[in-house]
């Protein structure tokens, strides 16, 4: 099985820099141009589709491939940053809150009216590992998702290769990975 992650397209709150993760935006002109412009990097051969069920997600698939059919998975949605959603670092960054979950290694403290870092990888890869029992036996599926999705993914099947931050790809790219079995896997970026 070859699973292709692949991020969304650029959206107006990548383009300011704001943390975006449950606000349901759409991709930006840029993006649709971005997205459009490296059309020939992604698999053509795709047997099974799967989005995010936001809409820079869906968008994204349906400038890559058309209208094919897909499945949106719940679960599979960007961090949910509560009180600093659709904020930047400088608005937020004396703000106390804020400091105390950018600085919590634990990743127990969740954002205010969020998520915890830990809540979020356990809702990633609860999906993400039935996606693949469900999946393992298919050729090639793509997943179009988000930048902490897939970093999150990246860094469970591969924890020593990069630090967390190392593996998030820019948008509209992403990685290939290729199982042998459900616990033996290669990857390249796409």
């Amino acid at each position: 099985m070859n699973i292709h992650l692949i991020r969304h397209g650029k959206t107006i709150a990548n383009e300011q820099k704001l943390y975006c993760g449950k606000t349901d935006l759409p991709l930006s002109d840029n993006g649709v141009e971005e997205i459009l412009s490296i059309k020939g990097i992604y698999p053509q051969y795709v047997d099974l589709f799967f989005t995010s069920p936001l809409l820079r997600a869906v968008q994204t698939l349906e400038h890559i491939y058309g209208n094919v059919d897909n499945v949106s998975l719940s679960g599979m949605e960007e961090y949910h940053f509560g009180q600093f959603e659709m904020k930047s670092y400088e608005q937020l960054k004396n703000d106390a809150g804020y400091q105390a979950w950018i600085t919590d290694g634990t990743g127990h403290i969740p954002c205010p009216g969020g998520e915890s870092r830990q809540e979020f990888t356990h809702r990633v890869l609860r999906c993400y590992g039935l996606l693949i029992e469900e999946y393992l036996h298919v050729n090639s599926v793509v997943l179009i998702s988000h930048g902490g999705v897939i970093t999150t993914i990246m860094e469970h099947l591969f924890p020593s290769k990069h630090h967390f931050y190392e593996w998030q790809p820019k948008p509209g790219r992403g990685y290939t990975i290729s199982y042998f079995s459900k616990d033996n896997c290669t990857y390249k970026k796409i």
